[in-house]
C-alpha cells in the first residue's frame, strides 16, 4: 500500500495549516491510519491516528489545536493544524495498518508514507 502526503510548508505561529495522505495500492482495508512526527534530534511520536471505527488518539500537546478525520470511504486522513507553535515543527509523516489481499492471501501491512516538512517560524 502506498501512501501520497501532502500539506506541509512554512507557517507562523498561531498559523494554520492542514496535512493530507491517500493510500493506495490494491485490495486493502486499512484499520488504522494517522501521522507521526520527528524532530531533528528526536525520536519518532505519535501525533494523531484514527481507527475504522472512528476511534482517535492524540499526543497530548496538540490536543485542543490538532484534529484528525477521515479514512473510510476515500482512504484519506487529514490532520487539521490550528493554533501552531514552533514546538510543532518536524517531518510529517503518514502511516496506515490494516489488511491487504496479495496473491490470494490476506496479510497484514504496516506503511510509511514519504515525510512532509513542517515549520513553525516564531
Amino acid at each position: 500500500v502506498q501512501l501520497q502526503a501532502s500539506g506541509g510548508g512554512l507557517v507562523q505561529a498561531g498559523g494554520s495549516l492542514r496535512l493530507s495522505c491517500t493510500a493506495s495500492g490494491g485490495a486493502f482495508k486499512i484499520n488504522n491510519m494517522g501521522w507521526y512526527r520527528q524532530a531533528p534530534g528526536k525520536q519518532r511520536e505519535l501525533v494523531a491516528t484514527v481507527t475504522s471505527g472512528g476511534n482517535t488518539n492524540y499526543l497530548d500537546s496538540i490536543k485542543g489545536r490538532f484534529t484528525i478525520s477521515g479514512i473510510q470511504g476515500r482512504n484519506t486522513v487529514w490532520l487539521q493544524m490550528n493554533n501552531l507553535e514552533p514546538e510543532d515543527t518536524a517531518v510529517y509523516y503518514c502511516n496506515a495498518r490494516g489488511m491487504i489481499i496479495a496473491g490470494g492471501a490476506l496479510n497484514d501491512f504496516d506503511s510509511w508514507g514519504q515525510g512532509t516538512q513542517l515549520t513553525v517560524s516564531s
